[in-house]
């Protein structure tokens, strides 16, 4: 009975380890280790539209988490465009990389420029004729016309850089308007890019001055005429009278 207990014994201490290295084995092979994330790879299954849908959400998901982050915007081009012989917007945008809004291209005609004022000419040698000044359209230039009322078939034409012009000398109520040029065509005439001359307010009030001024100065001068004038017939009158009494006690 004791030599079969030992065997008995000697065999279960002999099966019990090799138990236990496979149970070990077995469950290691069907659970994964406990310090790695599990990554489950989804992919659309069905048709293309489905396909398609999936794309696209998940185009919306990176654009919305993009959009949390400022984005970085470009500043506007320091471009004014009624300053004579400025750089043309795309020009400077060429150069900077800066912006030029609500700008047309060269496949389309420009928009009308703007006029800002008729302005008689009062020095140099164009004195008398009227110079035209107007903005540049949010567009793409290469010339400018100006047309004068009455002088059909007279076009002025200016380059992409001007910003005025002479038209001669005009008479008062005489329409002018000022057109963009590109290789598309042509603007078309508005209220803004047209202008009617007046008598400029400003020659009215200078004139007005120099008359007022003149004619104070001729008062000034009359009355100091007629103050020295009084006084010369009172000292003869002095004289005279100093002669008789002389005259009288000799």
């Amino acid at each position: 009975m004791d030599p079969l207990l030992r065997n008995l014994t000697a065999l279960l201490l002999f099966v019990l380890p090799l138990l236990n290295t496979h149970l070990s084995t077995h469950a290691a092979t069907i659970s994964p280790p406990p310090t790695r994330r599990r990554i489950i790879h989804l992919a659309p299954m069905g048709s293309d539209d489905d396909y398609e849908d999936y794309e696209g959400e998940i185009f919306s998901r990176v654009l919305s988490s993009s959009m949390k982050t400022p984005l970085l915007r470009s500043e506007l081009c320091n471009h004014d465009p009624c300053k004579e012989n400025q750089e043309p917007c795309n020009v400077l945008k060429a150069q900077t990389g800066c912006l030029c809004p609500g700008r047309s291209g060269v496949d389309q005609p420009p928009h009308a420029p703007r006029i800002q004022a008729l302005m008689p000419v009062t020095e140099g040698d164009n004195t008398g004729d009227i110079e035209v000044r107007w903005c540049a359209p949010s567009s793409v230039v290469s010339a400018y016309r100006v047309s004068v009322e009455g002088r059909e078939g007279d076009l002025l034409e200016f380059g992409d850089s001007s910003r005025l012009g002479l038209v001669g000398p005009l008479e008062v109520g005489t329409k002018v308007c000022v057109q963009a040029v590109n290789s598309a065509g042509q603007s078309s005439p508005s209220e803004f890019s047209c202008m009617r001359y007046t008598h400029s307010e400003s020659s009215d009030h200078k004139l007005l001055t120099w008359i007022i001024v003149g004619g104070v100065a001729l008062v000034l001068l009359l009355v100091a005429a007629v103050v020295t004038i009084c006084k010369c017939q009172k000292t003869m009158w002095h004289s005279h009278e100093e002669l008789g009494n002389l005259s009288y006690s000799k």
